[in-house]
């Protein structure tokens, strides 16, 4: 199973973490890891390319976790709650494979 956690702040999201594997199919053709893969992907790299936001990283084998140092501007919340509006649509979805956790600093 795929866990997501978005990590608040009162009313903003401060970071999230991705952890795990669906297991629809084997690794390397699984369309859901690939899906929460390119989107956390595309949501750290917009975050410190294009927002110039400095960020605490940790990436492993099924594991991201990505923590704006600051977190309160308007774009770097565009960021994290598109991300968070993408991944709980996809975990709509597939609610087998995959959940969604809000809370936790």
């Amino acid at each position: 199973m795929i866990s997501v956690r978005f990590f608040n702040d009162g009313d903003l999201i401060s970071g999230f973490s991705v952890s795990g594997h669906a297991g629809l199919a084997q690794s390397g053709r699984d369309i859901l890891c690939a899906a929460v893969s390119s989107a956390a992907y595309m949501a750290a790299n917009t975050l410190i390319e294009i927002c110039s936001a400095e960020c605490e990283t940790e990436v492993s084998d099924g594991f991201m976790e990505v923590r704006p140092k600051v977190y309160d501007s308007e774009g770097i919340q565009i960021v994290l709650k598109g991300l968070s509006l993408h991944l709980r649509e996809l975990s709509a979805q597939y609610p087998k494979q995959m959940k969604i956790i809000y809370g936790g600093k």
